[in-house]
């Protein structure tokens, strides 16, 4: 008997984007489960027009979510997957015969491979984030950490799946500024590093950030594309220092 499976998303106005995620894990899942944070799109209609389970929990950061997420699931064992990601046929056919033959490991990684905008697929030598997607909640959980949502597999050995996931991380390139911005505000607010080294980092944050994307993660392969994501990348992170030198200075004054 095939191991039951559910599907596990977190979403927020991504009613344009949610119906690809779903759609692409029909088959394969015995539910899916959407987790809201307070759309004012349609995007609970949609998940919900395809069959998905929908709830409501306000925003506590990006691991408490997904936790939630894994508590609100039928099955212990959860593919975990966000609005913008689209697992490809070969994933797919992948994970189902997993199920089908039972898994062996207690958690599983699969490639997330990031799409331009507007693109519909990725660049050669495309990046991407090898993470625990598929897992058994009863061995491994999401980290309770607000700003990084990985899978804490401690000593647990990880399987490695062939296939991959389709990442259409941003609608476009005003998106992608946004969303950075939005994650270096939360990472500020957490994050402690000491004053000086942040000085000292601060006049090759951009230069070093910036060589790093285009020319070690490949992003020269992508043309005017891959340099202006590139050059985000670097801003965003350049921005983070100055916004945790920011939140330091006034923690410091409102403790005086």
């Amino acid at each position: 008997m095939p191991t039951p499976l559910s599907c596990c998303i977190i979403a927020k106005n991504e009613g344009d984007r949610i119906g690809d995620c779903i759609r692409a894990v029909q088959g394969l899942v015995s539910e899916v489960v959407v987790v809201d944070s307070g759309s004012t799109d349609d995007t609970i209609a949609v998940a919900e027009g395809l069959g998905a389970r929908v709830v409501h929990h306000d925003w506590p950061g990006y691991g408490p979510q997904k936790r939630y997420s894994e508590d609100c699931a039928a099955n212990d064992w959860i593919l975990n997957l966000d609005a913008d990601e689209i697992v490809t046929p070969e994933l797919f056919s992948e994970i189902k015969a997993l199920m089908a033959s039972g898994p062996s490991l207690s958690a599983y990684r699969f490639k997330i491979k990031n799409v331009y905008p507007g693109q519909q697929k990725p660049r050669l030598w495309a990046d991407y984030h090898n993470y625990v997607r598929l897992y058994d909640r009863r061995v491994v959980r999401f980290r309770e950490s607000q700003v990084h949502d990985t899978v804490d597999t401690r000593s647990e050995s990880v399987g490695q799946l062939k296939g991959a996931v389709m990442h259409y991380s941003a609608r476009s390139y005003a998106h992608i500024r946004a969303k950075l911005d939005s994650y270096t505000n939360l990472q500020a607010k957490v994050l402690k590093k000491s004053a000086w080294k942040i000085w000292l980092r601060l006049p090759f944050e951009y230069p070093f950030v910036f060589i790093r994307y285009f020319f070690f993660r490949c992003h020269f392969t992508g043309g005017w594309d891959g340099l202006y994501s590139s050059h985000l990348a670097a801003e965003a992170r350049t921005k983070r220092l100055l916004k945790i030198l920011a939140a330091q200075k006034n923690a410091d004054l409102t403790t005086r």
